[in-house]
């Protein structure tokens, strides 16, 4: 007769699971007041840009995005912004559209301003870079909606959790891409700013900077379009949005619901892409080589 014995029984469970639960309840008791002071300011940063996008009559908006196309790449992609801000007014989804890219726009300015100074922090110093390598790790291979688990216990539901999901789900490229490229500064210049007296700030600032901008500003491009990406994620703990409608299509089945909010997603996605590369290809150190390489 065989007796079976169930695994539960003889395997030793890790509580991981229940810690983490107990400090985020001690965090939550004990920075209640930090936390609603966020909550305040970037709820107030969110209100304000999507205000300042959707209160103007949608012509005005649209001939301001355009016109920076024009300035930043030329008429063709003036003339592929306005078709497709052309469709988005066209499936209603205008004011969706809006509160998306302010959503957008808010946490990926907030993930830079942390993401630009933590990766110089990093190449100059080989101890940050190998205490952020397993965070960063972590953060980029973390399944995304488990961002929104705690951002909800913190931050409740709205516009909120899903900027604060967003900022930590998106940092990681803008940390190792500004790493990468002051790394990749060819040592001898370096040395060169040494030899003529350059401080060390002067030298980040006149020289690293400069010639890492190309590589910083593709670390731009991928933190854009990782916010972008959680849209629809943002929208399942209440953010307005194209994300909500995504999230309204997806429970009730609505296939052209989802396909408009989807496709303005797209457009959305299409153009932030080109105009962050059209900002790296204008950094002095890319057109220097660009005519290196006629």
């Amino acid at each position: 007769m065989t007796v079976r014995t169930a695994a539960s029984d003889l395997t030793f469970r890790l509580p991981l699971g229940d810690w983490v639960d107990t400090a985020v309840d001690a965090v939550t008791a004990t920075f209640g007041g930090l936390f609603d002071a966020v909550k305040a300011v970037l709820l107030g940063a969110y209100d304000g840009l999507e205000l300042a996008l959707t209160a103007p009559p949608v012509w005005v908006v649209v001939l301001v995005l355009v016109a920076l196309a024009v300035v930043t790449k030329g008429w063709r992609l003036a003339v592929g912004a306005l078709v497709g801000f052309a469709v988005i007014v066209g499936v209603d989804q205008w004011d969706n559209a809006m509160a998306t890219l302010a959503l957008v726009v808010v946490a990926s300015l907030i993930a830079l301003a942390i993401a630009i100074p933590l990766g110089i922090l990093a190449a100059r110093d080989d101890r940050v870079s190998r205490t952020l390598r397993p965070v960063l790790d972590l953060m980029q291979t973390m399944p995304a909606f488990v961002y929104l688990i705690p951002t909800v216990v913190i931050f409740l539901t709205g516009a909120v959790p899903g900027i604060v999901a967003t900022i930590v789900f998106a940092l990681a490229p803008g940390v190792r891409f500004t790493e990468l490229g002051i790394r990749q500064v060819d040592r001898e210049v370096v040395e060169a700013g040494h030899a003529f007296g350059a401080s060390p700030g002067r030298i980040l600032r006149q020289i690293q900077v400069p010639l890492a901008l190309p590589t910083i500003m593709a670390g731009v491009n991928q933190v854009i379009m990782l916010s972008l990406s959680m849209v629809v994620i943002s929208g399942m703990v209440g953010a307005a949005g194209l994300g909500r409608d995504v999230v309204s299509a997806l429970s009730r089945v609505n296939v052209s619901l989802g396909f408009e909010a989807g496709l303005a997603v797209v457009i959305l996605a299409m153009y932030l892409d080109r105009m962050t590369s059209a900002l790296a290809d204008r950094a002095p150190v890319s057109r220097a080589l660009k005519l290196a390489a006629a």
